[in-house]
């Protein structure tokens, strides 16, 4: 018997690449609907799911992508819009509630935001649960989940409050900080959007879902740092407006302006679950508590578990290269991108070279073996160096040779395609000061060492 066709929008985001290998892992076969399907090549699941290209705020490209669908995951957020996303978002739930009805879809599935919908909350917040109303305008069932701050790696909430406990030694902040939240750890919020799938116990109900502890956004942020052997403290001060604090949160974290915005504007009430029908609704979930959930987001700060968004980037420089004769190039070139990412700074770099895979490995064991460092090696592609500085953080050098995160090519082919990603995952605001103020000297490091591998493999 084939299993049911599941559809999970919003693929390219954080949810989605947490739930879909869980849906692929339980048997079901999965189809991912995303407004650029070649964002997700990079993940190690694409080629086990049904990519589509479809955007709801477009309802003639839906049909194609519910056709045969039993259930669907609706995880569509519009922040990053900027202005106009409060209207964009409902609208796009109802094009999605119509075409799901008319393709027969069983069952929708709506994760959003925890907040009281009878007191005053932030226009984020009342757009998610916007969002929810439209979707319950069409005839298929929903099951909505609404959830505040969830713990894990990648989470947008979680890196903002990491990055900013770990930079700042007195942390500032609104006087709002004092309302309360319930985080919730991914593995959690993940628990009941699969348990929505097999237990009709929620169907067509609104429940509010959280962890095991209650407590004010200033003591989330001091018991992350406890956490983290940080000695923090928290300077509440009255009328910081929201821009200013987001323009920090955009400048310092890896949550952009808009985003930033948005979230910080909705500290401005409690996020606690009120009616805890979930947990009758789905006994079957354990939670998990924050500082549990916190260490498991933290041992997932590894190159071996970070999601690689940097493979699928759309303004990402290509690597092909052409003469003026229009053939095609094998002359070395280089691109490369930083950013902040799940809890690192990140140096990432591509190069192409006219030489054979075997001399570029030959020419990494010779300066791995000059600076003696440690190596992994995996699957004959990977190599990583890991070197741990117990007073400023943990850096990470990775190599993989015959392929970038977008394309595989033959091993024994030419040209090589090299990557060199540098990891480096601060300890505290001496680590982001040693990454900042001396990046110029990294750049140049990180720099030589591709072009180094790159001259020694030409000349062997």
């Amino acid at each position: 018997m084939t299993s049911p066709l599941i559809l999970v929008t919003g693929a390219t985001g954080y949810i989605a690449s947490r739930l879909i290998p869980r849906l692929l892992d339980m048997g079901y076969r999965v189809r991912a609907l995303a407004r650029d399907p070649r964002r997700l090549q990079a993940r190690n699941w694409s080629n086990k799911i049904d990519n589509i290209q479809a955007d709801v705020t477009t309802p003639s490209t839906l049909a194609q992508a519910l056709d045969g669908v039993d259930s669907a995951y609706y995880f569509i957020h519009n922040m990053s819009y900027g202005h106009g996303y409060t209207v964009l978002e409902p609208n796009s739930a109802r094009y999605f509630a119509k075409a799901a009805e008319q393709a027969g879809v069983k069952h929708i599935i709506y994760l959003g935001g925890l907040a009281d919908p009878e007191g005053y909350i932030a226009p984020h917040m009342r757009s998610r649960i916007e969002t929810g109303n439209a979707l319950r305008e069409g005839k298929v069932p929903v099951t909505e989940f609404r959830a505040g701050v969830i713990v894990g790696s990648g989470s947008i909430s979680f890196e903002m409050i990491r990055f900013m406990t770990e930079l700042f030694p007195i942390v500032p902040g609104p006087l709002w900080m004092k309302n309360r939240s319930q985080p919730i750890a991914i593995q959690n919020v993940i628990d009941y959007l699969v348990a929505a799938l097999e237990n009709k116990s929620g169907q067509s109900q609104v429940l509010e879902i959280g962890g095991p502890d209650i407590m004010t956004y200033k003591d989330l942020m001091l018991r992350y740092a406890n956490i983290c052997g940080l000695n923090r403290r928290m300077l509440l001060l009255p009328g910081i407006p929201v821009w200013f604090m987001a323009f920090g949160v955009g400048l310092m974290t890896p949550v952009p302006y808009p985003i930033a915005y948005a979230l910080i504007d909705g500290l401005s009430a409690d996020s606690i679950v009120k009616y805890p029908e979930a947990l009758k609704a789905f006994p079957e979930v354990e939670l998990i508590n924050f500082d549990a959930a916190t260490n498991d987001a933290l041992e997932k700060t590894h190159p071996r578990y970070i999601e690689r968004v940097w493979d699928s980037r759309e303004n990402f420089g290509s690597l092909s290269g052409r003469n003026s004769d229009g053939a095609d190039s094998l002359q070395t070139s280089e691109v490369w991108l930083t950013l902040k990412h799940e809890g690192c700074f990140i140096d990432h770099r591509e190069m192409k070279i006219p030489v054979a895979p075997k001399a570029v490995f030959q020419a990494i064991a010779h300066i791995v073996s000059k600076h003696n460092w440690q190596t992994e090696i995996k699957e004959d592609v990977c190599i990583l160096v890991c070197d741990q500085d117990q007073h400023f953080g943990n850096l990470w050098i990775e190599w993989r040779v015959g392929r970038t995160g977008r394309e595989a090519f033959p091993i024994g082919g030419s040209p090589t395609y090299l990557t060199q990603t540098v990891f480096f995952s601060p300890h505290g605001l001496p680590g982001f000061l040693y990454w900042i103020f001396l990046y110029p000297f990294h750049w140049m490091k990180f720099r030589g060492l591709i072009r180094g591998i790159t001259a020694q493999s030409e000349n062997s």
